[in-house]
């Protein structure tokens, strides 16, 4: 009977632990199978393009960022690595490779575009390692105006206009927008009846023409062989869909791997509405403080 409680309370002691333990993140698979960092790195070492999906006023997502960033760094070295961010916006790479080569400081990477309220704390320094380290940092997004184009002034066809120029910080067009990804249904169902006359299949195709236009432009500074890195809000590439569903249908041949980041109020284990959202689920608690 004592050998019994023994190996019972043997049982229960990660449990207990982890009761008295207060930590401010807890890895899973998509199957819910909690994971250790070491592991999950090393998984995501195998791809050709990962996603970081993060929520944009997380600290511990802009913090394991920037870890995951700089030990692929040590891993793979330097030259093996491409990043690129939703933050950043196509028509902006010309002052990101200033800024990259020297030719502008801090200062004037942020008065020269448009960078989000939450830059410096955030993602400067994921920015200021690609520079010392000599990593190519891609600007990504569709410019905000053109995707409020396509929201608000008729779809896709009020892009049709647009000089070639202006094209060319965009996704190739026609674009075909898969309306019955998950993903697209999940966000008609979200927001039910369309306010203020709002078109809705509008406002999906908006959504679609950051992610294929992420996408294009991932896919076009991807250097064969080597890894690419993409920060972006979980949602455009949850389940392998969004940026994701893009890349695999241009690139069905390239080994893609996500990171999404969810909060719970429960860290044990992982919630059945979150599994299969990535490769790797990272849980923050629900009291965790935002950076804005």
């Amino acid at each position: 009977m004592n050998k019994l409680i023994i190996t019972l309370l043997l049982g229960l002691l990660p449990i207990l632990l982890f009761a008295q333990d207060k930590p401010a993140y807890r890895l899973f698979d998509g199957n819910g199978k909690a994971l250790k960092y070491k592991k999950a790195l090393k998984a995501a070492l195998a791809a050709d393009i990962i996603c970081f999906g993060e929520s944009h006023n997380d600290p511990i997502a802009h913090w394991l960022q920037y870890e995951v960033l700089s030990d692929l760094a040590e891993t793979k070295g330097a030259d093996a690595l491409v990043v690129g961010a939703e933050m950043f916006e196509a028509d902006q790479q010309e002052v990101m490779d200033l800024y990259l080569k020297g030719a502008l400081d801090d200062k004037g990477l942020t008065d020269s575009t448009r960078t989000w309220p939450n830059y410096k704390t955030d993602y400067q320094p994921v920015v200021a390692f690609c520079k010392a380290e000599g990593i190519p940092f891609i600007a990504t997004n569709v410019p905000r105006k053109y995707a409020r184009m396509v929201a608000r002034n008729g779809g896709l066809s009020a892009l049709d206009s647009l000089p070639d120029d202006e094209k060319a910080h965009i996704a190739p067009l026609p674009l075909v927008v898969n309306y019955e990804l998950p993903s697209y249904m999940a966000m008609r169902d979200m927001f039910g009846d369309a306010p203020h006359g709002m078109n809705l299949d509008h406002f999906i195709a908006a959504q679609a023409i950051k992610d294929a236009t992420m996408a294009h432009f991932l896919l076009e500074n991807y250097p064969s062989g080597k890894t690419f890195y993409h920060l972006n809000g979980s949602y455009h590439s949850d389940s392998k869909e969004g940026i994701l569903y893009y890349i695999a249908q241009a690139k069905p041949e390239l080994q893609l791997f996500n990171f999404s980041v969810v909060s719970q109020s429960d860290l044990s284990k992982l919630e059945e509405d979150h599994k299969g959202k990535a490769d790797v689920i990272i849980v923050v608690p629900e009291t965790m403080t935002k950076t804005y």
